[in-house]
């Protein structure tokens, strides 16, 4: 049994996340504002992209760091619906699968929230999402040290470094990225995005002196966009936090107060309707800090969303 932990009492002020969880198979129980929880048990894309495989094994790792989290807000529930799972390689069919059970989860007002896998849960994600709004603007603003907008090889198919490419086929793409290393990505991809309209934050730029400049650009990348989607990819995190992921940033951001207060800010839009966190390798991960990291993460939104 994954979600059990530390038992204080059945009094509410008591009460720790596992005790808030229900087991969910029936899409009709979920309520809105529900939030509604999937495993994205899959680093096939990850396999492709010729990175570090064992992604697909912390869904649960992930939700164990969860368990003991305090509830803060009296109306918080979170309906677990299991994982999906990539056996026989086939990634395109794991992403389909899983972007119609976002949409469902959407179109009863539910709050989508995944763990993977590899990074490729992203365009599964999304493709839900424009499911679920098929006439609406929709934004994406991803923590990642990568572009993830490498064009399709197709003698590889699509992969965890695809999904910003294969969105920008379908027609305008709206996103933010925060966190962009320039020795994680060539020129081609700085290009790529350029000409696709990406929008980014430099890790670099993120220090508590700029937060008023990155407050700035979010504001201004929230304003014109009807649902917020936000996707964060673990390996924008400095190694010696997350060391547990495909592609290790030695010099990548950490989770100090000014991360802390974007990453607030933008969960405190009442327009964020989907999150998930990619990345996490339960293989190379000491102590569980990278999942520990990715849990505490989820656990800002559902403090923040009451």
């Amino acid at each position: 049994m994954i979600w059990q932990g530390r038992f204080d009492g059945d009094d509410p002020l008591y009460h720790r996340i596992f005790q808030r969880v229900n087991l969910e198979d029936n899409y009709d129980n979920i309520l809105p504002n529900d939030f509604v929880l999937h495993g994205f048990s899959v680093d096939e894309g990850v396999n492709r992209n010729k990175g570090r495989v064992g992604a697909k094994d912390a869904p649960d790792v992930i939700r164990k760091s969860c368990t003991n989290f305090p509830v803060v807000n009296a109306n918080f529930a979170l309906k677990d619906f299991g994982n999906i799972t990539c056996d026989d390689a086939n990634l395109e069919e794991a992403q389909n699968i899983l972007a119609e059970k976002v949409q469902r989860v959407l179109e009863k007002g539910g709050k989508s929230l995944v763990f993977g896998g590899g990074h490729e849960v992203m365009f599964g994600h999304y493709s839900g999402l424009r499911k679920a709004f098929p006439n609406k603007k929709i934004g994406i603003i991803n923590f990642d040290a990568h572009f993830d907008n490498r064009e399709i090889d197709p003698q590889i198919g699509e992969s965890s470094g695809t999904g910003f490419w294969q969105i920008a086929q379908e027609g305008c793409i709206n996103c933010l990225h925060i966190g962009i290393q320039r020795n994680s990505n060539t020129l081609k991809l700085f290009d790529t995005a350029h000409q696709f309209g990406m929008k980014y934050i430099l890790s670099d730029e993120l220090f508590w002196e700029n937060l008023p400049q990155n407050y700035e650009v979010i504001n201004h990348f929230l304003a014109p966009i009807d649902v917020l989607y936000l996707t964060v990819c673990m390996d924008v995190f400095n190694a010696a936090i997350a060391p547990g992921v495909s592609a290790l940033a030695y010099n990548g951001i950490f989770a100090d107060a000014a991360f802390s207060h974007l990453y607030r800010h933008i969960l405190k839009s009442n327009k964020l309707v989907a999150l998930d966190f990619a990345e996490v390798n339960p293989t190379y991960d000491i102590d569980n800090k990278t999942a520990r990291l990715a849990a505490s993460l989820a656990n800002e939104w559902f403090m923040q969303t009451n």
